[in-house]
């Protein structure tokens, strides 16, 4: 806890955006850190809750002790709080970033709830400055090589702990930079790439080896001792409809792949300059896409969500402490209602089809309004069809399954839902091959994916020591 009467002395604070006129100028960080006496008041309000639903299943996924750091770094022992936190939490500077923080949502303060995410961002972003965060080298290693498929986020979890349970792990990335969608899925303005740069390179210094632009095949289970699978959901959910393969038709994450790259190698974007954007998914994904097209200066953007808005309030079924299915107005929508005088999503509404010209170049895209039929499905209502010009189309519908090439080469048979998930919820698919993260539970939170990367770390580490058996099944669940 931190303060025992601090929850009704100070109120929530979090780390304030930046304005969207200053923001819409650049790829920086979104948001301004409170200063130190400010970010003590808010441990402060830690209560003394008795149950902490925030470190509970809940809440944290990495089960972090948000209480004990809490309280630490009201005292003003902030070395003792971060090292608390970095017991169980690998990278608290990009979950610092990112992270919807479930726990915040499962806090007994409710919608006044203790502002954990800014305060680990504090706490790791502390350390780095204080030169605390050195390399942590295992003192023995085990002779045993462990190779990773995939640096996202699960992992970067997954080789972090191998490599300080003292084995050798070389992580193998397809792309020509390490950190997967935290390097080309995630805008820089949420996620500073320096920052994921930065943590790459303390790793390296701790022994973990990267491998670039290569693509990871089952030779690997000729070369290392246990291979763990972290590839993700790599597979985006395409629109049905005709003309889906018109120009102008983008996948989100191959757009903001290559915003990612075009910014890192020359400065500066205009992919979406001039252009009237249509953003199909109401999700992260989907207000990343208007924040960045913002940024690139294009004409207008709008985004189409198929689900109804939801009240602004946690109501009735969906109790504490559970995530609050509320409605969320993200930075992307706000900058959109700043430049445009309104939120861009439309919601009950989807693509009906999409409309070209020369070139098969796209036009402009047919919408129409869905309406729940007496099933409970939603369905397109007719004569609500309504065309809206178009010169660059954003799939942001999510994902459907892991990357075809890693099943083909490890010959792996996915479940119904596309997961190398196995039927007993272990992380082991083979006999020295091991699943994590979201190829092996599909799309979730970056939270998730470095919970599920330790654990899958945990299972092989077990394996590597002996403690495994020859027992595993590769049988995925349904």
């Amino acid at each position: 806890m931190g303060k025992a009467t601090g929850f009704m002395e100070y109120g929530r604070r979090e780390n304030p955006l930046r304005e969207a006129a200053e923001r819409l100028s650049d790829y920086r960080d979104l948001h301004r850190a409170l200063p130190e006496k400010e970010r003590r008041c808010q441990a402060a309000r830690c209560m003394d809750c008795g149950v902490p639903f925030c470190q509970s299943d809940f809440g944290c996924p990495l089960h972090n002790l948000i209480p004990e750091w809490n309280d630490l770094l009201y005292r003003g022992e902030e070395r003792e709080a971060l090292a608390r936190l970095l017991e169980t939490a690998p990278f608290p500077e990009f979950t610092g970033r990112v992270c919807p923080a479930l726990c915040e949502k499962a806090c007994n303060l409710e919608e006044a709830s203790v502002t954990n995410r800014d305060n680990e961002l504090y706490l790791i972003e502390k350390g780095f400055a204080e030169g605390w965060m050195k390399p942590r080298i295992p003192r023995v290693r085990s002779g045993k090589k462990a190779a990773v498929a995939g640096s996202g986020p699960s992992g970067l979890a997954a080789a972090d702990l191998l490599n300080r349970l003292g084995h050798s792990v070389t992580v193998y990335e397809r792309a020509d930079r390490p950190g997967g969608l935290l390097m080309y899925g995630i805008p820089n303005m949420k996620l500073p790439k320096d920052v994921l740069a930065r943590r790459i390179r303390l790793m390296e210094a701790e022994g973990v080896s990267f491998r670039l632009g290569t693509e990871a095949g089952a030779e690997l289970l000729e070369e290392y001792d246990a291979v763990i699978l972290c590839g993700g959901a790599r597979k985006p959910r395409p629109l049905a409809v005709e003309n889906a393969d018109a120009e102008g038709v983008r996948f989100a994450v191959d757009f903001l792949a290559e915003t990612t790259r075009t910014l890192l190698e020359w400065g500066s974007c205009s992919l979406a300059r001039g252009k009237d954007v249509i953003v199909v998914g109401g999700g992260d994904t989907g207000n990343d896409c208007v924040g960045t097209v913002l940024r690139q200066g294009c004409a207008s953007v709008t985004q189409l969500e198929m689900m109804p808005a939801l009240p602004e309030r946690r109501g009735a079924g969906n109790p504490w402490p559970e995530w609050p299915r509320i409605l969320r107005t993200d930075y992307g929508q706000l900058e959109a209602a700043a430049v445009q005088g309104q939120d861009p999503r439309i919601y009950r509404t989807t693509v009906k089809r999409l409309l070209t010209g020369k070139g098969n170049r796209l036009e402009a895209v047919e919408t129409v309004r869905l309406t729940r039929s007496t099933e409970g499905h939603m369905e397109p209502a007719a004569g609500t069809e309504r065309t809206v010009p178009c010169g660059l189309l954003l799939i942001a519908a999510g994902f459907i399954g892991c990357d075809e090439g890693t099943l083909r080469s490890f010959s792996l048979q996915p479940d119904g839902r596309g997961r190398l998930l196995p039927g007993d919820g272990s992380h082991r698919i083979g006999k020295k091959l091991f699943s994590a993260g979201d190829m092996r539970n599909g799309q979730s939170l970056v939270v998730r994916a470095l919970a599920d990367g330790r654990a899958a770390a945990r299972e092989a580490d077990a394996f590597l020591r002996g403690e495994g058996g020859e027992c595993f099944s590769n049988v995925f669940g349904g």
